[in-house]
């Protein structure tokens, strides 16, 4: 390994799976310090990648996508960088990188294009594997030399994240410091299966009002999803489209529970070590033994059967059959 590597991460898809990719980094640090590693990542998830004191740079894919192709190229060559890790393929990014003159390119070696754009190859199937999305990543590390088979407590000391945002006065303030703050993600974009609003519904009227003061979250446009659900309980308090990504993480931190499906936010719960309950199907490849939140206080719940019967269809009888007690009894915890 040369002295002073200078490595691109490229992970250009969501939340989540950019919360799960940034422990490389850690990894990458506590390996090769004197490395700088630089995040190639899209501008709605800059808030997530900063949180990481292992990050130096954040480069944004959105300003690179207004260019020209030679100016694109320009670019690239101008970070200078030694390496690049293509965390998730992007044939554009690939092809980019290799024209920029990058001298390590790293993919893997099921995409066709990965082939002709990178000169590293790593033999990796994440479909068909049992190892958790966040260990799968450092798989792609190899070629740094770094071969060790990470824990998943491991990879939960290597997020790095000291940078959490201050929580501004106007959204503190609405928080009860005498109770138990827990927050909770009913939807997920259509990127998992949900619980179900019933359910939420009925968690909601279980819950002691006495000990515990609850949240519910959500972007501006599920928050008209979740309308009903919101006005059948007025003593929830409605944070849907009411916060900027960075004071929503800012809020996470200052929050002791939160419970959604395999969505950013209980990716970043867990990783701020906050108690994050995770509700799962019980289907590969979006089953908890891939996708599970990881952190210090992170937990799941999934039904134990076969779930082969919803995977044609986002409405999931498996997940919606998770117990209301079996939620109460792990915030209880």
């Amino acid at each position: 390994m040369q002295d002073n590597p200078i490595i691109i991460i490229s992970r250009t898809d969501s939340i989540g799976d950019v919360v799960l990719t940034l422990p490389m980094a850690g990894i990458i640090k506590q390996q090769l310090p004197d490395s700088k590693i630089i995040f190639l990542g899209r501008n709605y998830t800059k808030d997530v990648i900063n949180l990481s004191e292992h990050i130096d740079e954040f480069f944004s894919y959105d300003e690179v996508l207004k260019l020209s192709i030679s100016e694109q190229i320009h670019v690239i060559k101008k970070l200078n960088a030694t390496h690049i890790i293509h965390v998730f393929p992007v044939k554009e990014i690939a092809r980019l990188a290799k024209q920029a003159g990058i001298k390590n390119r790293i993919g893997t070696t099921n995409r066709l294009w990965h082939w002709f754009t990178c000169n590293i190859k790593i033999s990796l199937s994440r479909k068909n594997s049992d190892l958790h999305e966040a260990q799968l990543n450092t798989k792609l590390l190899a070629p740094l030399g770094i071969t060790k088979e990470f824990s998943l407590e491991d990879l939960t000391s290597n997020y790095g994240f000291t940078k959490i945002p201050v929580l501004e006065k106007i959204h503190a303030d609405i928080i009860d410091k005498t109770k138990t703050a827990i927050l909770i993600h009913p939807k997920s974009k259509g990127s998992a299966r949900e619980w179900g609003l019933d359910n939420f519904s009925n968690l909601i009227t279980q819950l002691d009002k006495t000990k515990y003061q609850i949240f519910i979250s959500g972007t501006a446009q599920e928050g008209e999803l979740l309308r009903d659900l919101i006005l059948k309980h007025p003593e929830v308090t409605n944070l849907t489209g009411k916060l900027s990504l960075q004071q929503f993480i800012a809020f996470i931190n200052e929050c002791d529970t939160i419970i959604a499906a395999s969505t950013g936010p209980l990716h970043i719960a867990a990783a701020i070590g906050k108690k994050a309950i995770g509700l799962f199907a019980p289907m590969k490849p979006i089953h908890p033994g891939r996708w599970k939140p990881i952190g210090k206080q992170a937990n799941y719940l999934v039904l134990n059967k076969d779930c082969d019967d919803c995977r044609k269809t986002m409405d999931c009888h498996c997940i919606r059959e998770i117990k209301i007690m079996e939620v109460i009894n792990l915030i209880e915890k």
